[in-house]
């Protein structure tokens, strides 16, 4: 490992506009949507397309709240610097942490569903064993450059896209010709004909939402790739703005397709509905293919994880909230001591697949939600006491609506975080993580040496 640089050399700003633009979908568009609408749609059945949409109109101001604190100052490499100048350092320590363990957990439960993809052509592979290779092999690709990083995912954000696409017009072709798919026609009306529109009641409806949070979990990435992208004022804009177009295209859309196509109750949980869906019409070759896109999907997820866990590891280091080995630099300016770290972690996923395979998907992925709910939180109470810095904001990019949407936003999600409480099945994976941050607020002098 070359890492005889000197200390004042940062990471390369070589991320160019496709890329944060295909790096800002493919934070929209992940397992989440691929496998665990599955969970989704049958704790809630048609209503989950509410939940999509009402998630998506607070994640758009989340992410415009995001947009305007990073333009504030485009010298910080990562929304994380944002937290010690507006919530001081010990803040900064504990949510730079739990935002590593919040892609450490994500990608763990991508990985999972790649072993559960492949068996779709290898029913007798055991499920540890694709998690294995694919963190392996994206590891040694992200060791390369940002630029490999980059096209890897603009690669893996575009095959996701046309996959959608496809699966809408397809979708809305049965539907208009009545297609019959085991014994039902496929019509529109099927998305209230068999328990209306809340067929699972309020409590159904409650327990999809965590389902509906963890498919947008992962979507603040654009605000640690500005720190490698070439013209973040340019880029950054663009990249969110045409968010909204995503969500309704690619959240909406696909299940309103899905559920048109295929009864809500008749939605299998362990494998894609995307895969369903072509394997009910017949088309044993699509399904292939959609399996193969969905498999891309998480691929894509587990390699925009290995980006973040690094470059989140690495900032921590550099500000003296982690041990400084992590803080050096390769000669292709790519933190590998943090990267290598960040890898072997999720090797520990490998081990639960082994042992736990029919459950560990849906631990993760609710410990991963309530982490990321934390993050989001974090993100816009410093916009909040940015903007009473700043009344004016950043003229380029200013938060809509500001304070009213600031307010807004921020206290849907911690009414999400009490749903989640009240929810018995995330009741346990939230009070962890309460503990685990009192832990992390505790320890912070004793691991940093730092008294606030």
């Amino acid at each position: 490992m070359k890492e005889n640089q000197p200390e004042t050399q940062q990471l390369n700003r070589s991320l160019n506009s496709r890329h944060i633009t295909m790096i800002a979908i493919g934070g929209a568009i992940g397992t989440g949507l691929f496998l665990g609408s599955g969970q989704a749609i049958h704790h809630a059945g048609p209503s989950i397309i509410i939940a999509y949409l009402v998630m998506g109109i607070f994640t758009f101001m989340l992410m415009r709240a995001l947009g305007e604190l990073m333009l504030s100052d485009t010298s910080k490499h990562s929304f994380i610097d944002f937290v010690s100048t507006y919530m001081g350092p010990r803040m900064e320590f504990v949510t730079g942490w739990m935002y590593w363990i919040c892609w450490i957990s994500l990608a763990m439960a991508d990985l999972t569903a790649t072993g559960i993809y492949l068996k779709f052509w290898f029913p007798h592979l055991p499920q540890w064993v694709g998690p294995l290779i694919i963190v392996l092999l994206l590891m040694l690709a992200n060791m390369v450059s940002v630029g490999i990083f980059g096209e890897i995912e603009s690669w893996f954000s575009l095959v996701k896209v046309a996959a959608i696409i496809a699966l809408i017009l397809i979708g809305l072709g049965m539907v208009f010709n009545h297609h019959v798919v085991n014994g039902v026609p496929a019509s529109f009306n099927n998305l209230v004909a068999y328990g209306g529109l809340f067929p699972t009641g309020r409590s159904g409806f409650m327990m999809g939402c965590q389902m509906v949070v963890f498919a947008f979990a992962g979507i603040e990435m654009v605000g640690v790739t500005a720190g490698e992208a070439a013209n973040p004022e340019k880029e950054l804009p663009h990249a969110i703005n045409t968010l909204p177009i995503r969500i309704a295209l690619f959240y909406i859309g696909s299940m309103l397709v899905i559920m048109s196509v295929y009864p809500w109750n008749l939605i299998k949980t362990n494998t894609s509905p995307f895969v369903q869906v072509f394997t009910a019409v017949g088309i044993k070759y699509a399904a292939g293919i959609i399996n193969f896109v969905v498999l891309t999907a998480a691929m894509s997820a587990t390699n925009s994880a290995i980006f973040t866990t690094s470059r989140t590891l690495y900032t921590l280091a550099s500000t003296g909230n982690a041990p400084h080995y992590f803080a050096k630099l390769s000669s292709e300016a790519v933190p590998k001591r943090a990267l290598n770290f960040s890898s072997m972690v999720l090797l520990i996923v490998v081990a639960l697949n082994y042992f736990v395979p029919s459950k560990i998907f849906n631990i993760i992925s609710s410990v991963s939600t309530i982490n990321f709910l934390f993050i989001w939180i974090i993100i816009l109470w410093c916009h909040i006491l940015y903007r009473k810095k700043n009344p004016a904001g950043v003229k380029i990019f200013t938060m809509p609506g500001y304070p009213v949407t600031s307010w807004l936003t921020l206290l849907f999600f911690v009414g999400v975080l009490v749903v989640l409480l009240i929810e018995p099945s995330t009741r346990l994976s939230l009070i962890l993580f309460l503990v685990f941050f009192a832990i992390l607020f505790w320890q912070y002098k004793l691991i940093t040496g730092k008294d606030r």
